[in-house]
């Protein structure tokens, strides 16, 4: 706990010096003009330096506790990433300590070799791209035609079919494993790709999402295409899905990251474990002859799996937060 708080304060020395640098660099004009006095500040008898100056201690006090706040739930959030990348590096002695250890007394490097090795990861990983990129390319299928349907095709009753497509998502997911495992099983699906691919195509969240981002288009452009005789595929594919590619790219970073992470319904359907993906894989992988979870092991796996996704998010993140902004502008 003694290397958090020693974070946290650097981190919170670090931005108040920022925040200083970044205001000793502006010129004057700019300084008076954003420091400008507001009705709520003025008091009788206030000078103008006085007013700007309570305006100072105004903004950086609330800059104080907006970033206390943020760098504690930013502390608060990266812990668990913190004990699992410590745990990976200790050894089985030092893990099984009834004080636990906030910081490896021994590196064990060793941990990570072992934990590849013994995890299989190359197959596993393998599985789970194909899983992956298959559910995810059938997920933009279906999303973009839906969305398209529920956006700009009028037909009887779509508001009503919509709504009965949004009611679905109250209903929890584990309520259909059982359905979904007796009908995959009937039609001798266990221990095939297609079989955690295909359930799991259609998603009334990423349609919802996409939807929304659909309507923003302006109708004008969809008559004007019509006037030219250009079809209504045509159409989805010329315009609207260029226009919506930040959302699209969003739901592709989505889906690939729940794909990756899946865990209950690999685990249902394969009972071999050349077909397992990573998740189940890791779960299943580090138990040793006594019946206890090497636990090292198991989280310099967890951390060798970890690090993709974590990095897909720092590299991709602005367009999920775009994608996700622009589809919730109107609808």
């Amino acid at each position: 706990m003694t290397y958090l708080v020693i974070f946290a304060i650097i981190i919170f020395i670090l931005v108040v010096f920022l925040m200083h640098a970044n205001k000793g660099n502006k010129n004057r004009d700019a300084k008076v003009a954003r420091n400008c006095p507001t009705n709520k500040n003025l008091a009788v008898n206030d000078t103008a330096v006085e007013t700007i100056r309570r305006d100072r201690v105004a903004k950086l006090f609330k800059y104080i506790i907006s970033y206390t706040f943020l760098i504690a739930l930013a502390i608060f959030m990266l812990i668990p990433f913190y004990w699992m990348i410590i745990t990976s590096l200790k050894t089985e002695a030092e893990i099984e300590l009834t004080i636990p250890t906030f910081f490896p007394r021994v590196i064990a490097f060793s941990n990570y070799p072992k934990a590849i090795k013994t995890l299989n990861a190359g197959r596993l990983i393998l599985n789970t791209v194909i899983v992956g990129f298959f559910s995810t390319l059938g997920t933009l299928v279906t999303t973009v035609l839906a969305a398209f349907a529920f956006s700009r095709i009028n037909f009887k009753g779509r508001e009503t079919i919509f709504n009965i497509f949004l009611a679905t998502m109250m209903i929890p997911g584990e309520m259909m494993v059982i359905s979904n495992y007796i009908t995959v099983s009937h039609l001798h699906g266990k221990n095939t790709y297609w079989a955690m691919i295909v359930p799991f195509l259609i998603s009334v969240y990423y349609i919802y999402l996409l939807r929304q981002n659909f309507r923003q288009i302006p109708n004008e452009l969809y008559y004007a295409a019509k006037v030219d005789g250009t079809s209504d595929f045509k159409y989805l594919l010329k315009v609207m899905v260029p226009i919506a590619a930040p959302t699209l790219i969003t739901i592709s970073i989505l889906k690939m990251m729940g794909a990756w992470n899946s865990y209950v319904w690999p685990m249902m359907i394969t009972t071999k474990s050349e077909m397992r993906l990573i998740t189940t894989g890791l779960r299943q992988a580090f138990t040793s002859e006594q019946g206890r979870t090497i636990q090292g092991q198991q989280m310099a796996g967890a951390t060798v799996v970890t690090a993709p996704l974590l990095l897909v998010f720092i590299l991709l993140r602005k367009y999920i937060m775009r994608g996700v902004s622009r589809s919730g502008i109107k609808g």
